[in-house]
């Protein structure tokens, strides 16, 4: 297959600005640039899916830059939804800061800001230079401008947006060689723009690629935003975590996953899914994937020992867990602060089971466990020296019910 052939396999494109672009990325030699805003001071698994298109242009001879927009960090791109609040100048430069850090080390290509450039240009210049080649109208016909427009309306800052992220597209051209940009569907209006000024201002032409959103099942996308982010950052999300994310994934979207999160070849995704499809519940291509990304982010070892700590979870070898992964395993179930006090009660306090005498029940029954031990004592004392680090007590009632318990 061809670069781009590859890439429609993958479900990586969405849109390109010209039929042009695909002899053109199949020939190499194109520089191009992926940019984001450090809104936070991580990446997350949303920036991870964009960003992986660096190493597949890369390694079919073309060159990276990637951005990281301290300017357009500062005003907030429009979300078709309600206007963003603006961020304070200290974080975004800290964020900048760390993002570059962590970018390099993922994906080691050089990093620009444009703060770098846009900082020093007054009002006057600003409007015209700029301004003066994209009108109010082609603005207006943005989809998210559109969008935020009839709900709660745009102010001109966040309006203005698209044109700084055209002026990114201008200056890197001209500084950098750069005629490619790539991102995410959703920023198709502002890449145009920057194809508008470049086009008008210079005759010359450049390109624009976009790739679908990387979503749930249930079409939702990976990101800070929507609440459900997935940091890179392993301080923020462990690989326990990152891996218990992962091999959830569902079904539906698996294949899908495998095809745009990693680099294995068509032929090995194909056997994964014939694998995958006579027997699901081994959740073959779930473990690929946790594998390969956890693998590209954290190392082989993370993967290994997320996956370990998994399977005691699973087997009820809680006290084998280091005590930071617990809270991570756990941090979904019910959670309680507790006295020290005798397992019954302790059972009822916590409203785990409705009464003394269904406590005494599921006690009798053995179907309670406290820390991975199955507990038939109703007198059993629940305190510090049962507890992990002192402080710790994970209760199972039945198979699949846990509650995490912190002793006072």
């Amino acid at each position: 297959m061809t670069l781009y052939e590859d890439l429609v396999w993958r479900g990586l494109i969405q849109d390109i600005s010209s039929p042009d672009l695909k002899d053109k990325l199949n020939a190499g030699g194109m520089t191009f640039y992926i940019g984001t805003d450090p809104t936070a001071d991580s990446l997350h698994l949303g920036h991870y899916s964009s960003f992986l298109i660096t190493r597949r242009l890369a390694n079919a001879g073309h060159k990276p830059i990637i951005l990281v927009g301290g300017a357009t960090g500062l005003i907030g791109d429009p979300r078709g939804t309600v206007e963003r609040k603006l961020a304070v100048k200290e974080e975004v430069f800290a964020n900048f800061e760390k993002l570059k850090t962590q970018v390099q080390k993922i994906f080691p290509y050089p990093v620009v800001n444009n703060y770098d450039w846009v900082k020093d240009i007054n009002v006057i210049d600003f409007l015209r230079d700029y301004g003066k080649y994209i009108s109010v109208g082609y603005m207006l016909s943005k989809d998210l401008v559109k969008r935020q427009m009839e709900t709660t309306g745009i102010s001109y800052a966040e309006f203005s947006y698209m044109l700084i992220q055209g002026l990114d597209f201008k200056w890197l051209h001209e500084n950098m060689g750069v005629d490619l940009q790539v991102a995410g569907s959703d920023q198709w209006g502002n890449i145009t723009t920057g194809i508008e000024l470049v086009r008008k201002t210079t005759g010359e032409e450049v390109y624009a690629m976009t790739m679908p959103l990387v979503t749930d099942a249930n079409g939702v996308k990976f990101g800070k935003s929507e609440g459900n982010a997935v940091w890179l950052d392993q301080n923020k999300t462990s690989s326990y975590e990152l891996y218990q994310f992962l091999i959830n994934s569902d079904d539906a979207v698996i294949i899908d996953y495998l095809k745009r999160l990693t680099f294995l070849s068509k032929e090995e995704i194909e056997e994964i899914e014939k694998q995958h499809l006579e027997a699901p519940h081994l959740r073959i291509a779930q473990k690929k994937l946790a594998e390969e990304i956890i693998s590209d982010l954290h190392g082989h070892d993370a993967f290994l020992e997320a996956q370990r700590i998994s399977e005691l979870l699973f087997a009820g070898e809680i006290r084998a867990v280091p005590v930071k992964d617990l809270r991570a395993g756990f941090k979904n179930v019910p959670h309680f602060e507790i006295e020290e006090d005798n397992l019954v009660n302790v059972l009822v306090s916590t409203k785990i089971c409705s009464s003394k005498r269904e406590a005494n029940e599921f006690i009798a029954n053995g179907a309670i466990s406290v820390n991975g031990e199955i507990v038939r004592d109703s007198a059993f004392m629940i305190d510090k020296t049962v507890a992990i680090d002192n402080e710790i007590v994970i209760i199972r009632r039945g198979k699949k019910k846990y509650f995490f318990c912190s002793i006072k």
